[in-house]
């Protein structure tokens, strides 16, 4: 079913001698496949193609490029069972989450190509020429989005198919116009060949250039330095470690002659502000929301909440015994891979001997099966404000209580934290307006505030943000989720006196698009009478 190869634009490539094979935590031995790590010259030729195809691809119209992606939906959804049950090997992900996750992949791909036909996100803007102002006259202006050329796509290891090959940043760079090479993850390098070669083969029966796709195979930090300090690449996408995210990006602004954006979403413990009037109402709920929060996936979700803020009242302790209840009565489960599991129980080990920090829940360490067993620790505000050490990610089914004994310490604590995805609120009504302050500093803290909900779970939506302050995101201001993610690959160019003939079609007078755009600071779909 394997050759192994990585895709150079519509070739394949065996790549150099050295090979690397997938470790499988479900059946806990290598996978018996071989896979080439890609030679420099094949990466050189990805990124030239790359290169090439952009001045083919961005002349796309947006109904080319809507078709292109509904096509890569469908051949993902041909290769059938085969696809689910490799990444159920490589992943150690059950088949239901992985079904869903398919789903989610091929609406995301669906809702860029629904985004393209409507068109308004290219931002079109139009000042008509004032020939007659004074004291000058005012030249025709008009403004709108364009892609920035070839971006690099980091496959992310807990989302093999929704942050991976076909995963969002690879379908809102090719919605923007985009050309996308994309390093393959290692931990799932059969669900890689899988879906890229259905990328390629919607590539062909669409008609776009070879080059318009790439999936390059690597060994460690080597091919994503390299990738990340080509001049080729104009963009980044990444979803994963803090450490390599800012790896990346150092060199993507430091080493390179020309600084590119580097999109990294990269580490989130996710605050949830638990407060005493939702204890006192629904305690029983908010114990069982939380523990099943904190352990979905093995804990590794980019949005598992790892901190929960309490303030001390009179129901403080019989909510961390029933959330400590409900922890302990779920069991260890298989880890994505070596690595993150191996990284979790040291994390684990790491904290309980920072001070202040006391264990409440301490699951059996079960790494040499691969497994991953819930942890609840807590600490108080005091020591937390004062140890930037302990918003360090677990990434795996562990949390820790924040034990503040007034409202003015609940604050302190809020500022002190690093930049997050997401925020959560549990409270009443009467608790949300009591704490009002509390939530404005968590406001500012996060991507996302989710109120009597818990954050796992992104929806794939027109205002879904998934992003946040750093360390959470390298730009906070974008999302790697949803319509807006488009906006990253993108860039404003603004048409001074163009002639008509040489406008894109989005800024020419009679709006053959049909958008809503923005004429003479109004937003109007009618076409621009002159004067």
């Amino acid at each position: 079913m394997f050759n192994g190869h990585s895709h150079v634009g519509f070739s394949t490539r065996a790549g150099s001698d050295k090979k690397v094979k997938v470790f499988s935590t479900a059946k806990q031995e290598y996978l018996p496949e071989e896979f080439g790590v890609v030679s420099k010259e094949d990466m050189e030729e990805a990124l030239w193609k790359a290169t090439a195809a952009f001045e083919t691809y961005k002349k796309t119209t947006p109904e080319q490029r809507a078709a292109f992606l509904e096509n890569i939906a469908e051949e993902i959804i041909n290769i059938g069972d085969p696809l689910i049950q490799r990444a159920m090997l490589e992943t150690g992900l059950p088949e239901a989450r992985l079904t869903g996750e398919r789903g989610r992949t091929v609406n995301q791909l669906k809702l860029f190509a629904s985004l393209l036909r409507e068109g308004s996100w290219v931002e079109a803007v139009i000042d008509p020429a004032l020939p007659d102002r004074k004291p000058l006259p005012r030249p025709d202006l008009r403004k709108m989005l364009v892609p920035v050329g070839p971006v690099v796509v980091f496959g992310a290891s807990n989302f093999p198919f929704a942050f991976s090959t076909a995963g969002g940043d690879t379908a809102s760079a090719l919605a923007s116009g985009c050309t996308v090479v994309i390093k393959a993850h290692n931990a799932h390098l059969g669900t890689n060949e899988l879906v890229a070669n259905a990328i390629i083969k919607a590539a062909q029966n669409s008609g776009m250039p070879d080059g318009v796709f790439s999936s390059l195979i690597g060994e460690g930090a080597s091919l994503g330095q390299a990738l990340a300090k080509h001049p080729a690449v104009k963009a980044i996408g990444f979803t994963g470690s803090y450490r390599a995210g800012m790896a990346l990006y150092k060199t993507a602004v430091n080493d390179r002659q020309v600084p590119i954006p580097v999109y990294a979403e990269m580490s989130s413990i996710n605050p949830v502000l638990v407060l005493p009037g939702k204890l006192e109402a629904d305690m029983d709920k908010s114990a069982s929301l939380l523990a099943g929060s904190i352990t979905l996936g093995v804990g590794q979700f980019c949005t598992n909440p790892g901190l929960l803020f309490v303030l001390e009242c009179d129901t403080t302790e019989e909510f961390i015994g029933k959330l400590s209840t409900q922890l302990q009565a779920i069991p260890a489960a298989t880890m994505l891979n070596q690595s993150i599991c191996k990284s979790y129980y040291t994390g684990r080990e790491k904290i309980t001997t920072e001070k202040g920090v006391k264990a409440i829940h301490l699951g059996e360490d079960e790494c040499s099966a691969y497994k991953g067993s819930v942890a609840l620790f807590e600490v108080n505000a005091t020591d937390f404000v004062s140890n930037p050490n302990l918003q360090d990610e677990m990434f795996g089914p562990a949390s820790m209580i924040i034990r503040c004994a007034t409202a003015d310490q609940l604050k302190q604590a809020l500022h002190a934290l690093h930049g997050q995805l997401t925020g959560t609120i549990f409270g009443t009504e009467a608790d949300i307006a009591h704490y009002e302050e509390c939530i404005d500093v968590m406001t500012d803290k996060v991507g996302r505030l989710i109120y009597n909900s818990v954050p796992t779970g992104v929806e794939v939506s027109h205002a879904m943000v998934h992003g946040g302050p750093f360390p959470a995101t390298t730009d906070g201001r974008t999302t790697s989720v949803g319509a807006e993610a488009i906006k990253r690959f993108v860039r404003p160019v603004c048409y001074q006196d163009c002639p008509e003939a040489n406008l894109p079609d989005a800024l020419k007078d009679s709006n053959p698009l049909g958008l809503m755009r923005k004429l003479d600071g109004r937003y109007t779909s009618d076409p621009v009478t002159k004067q």
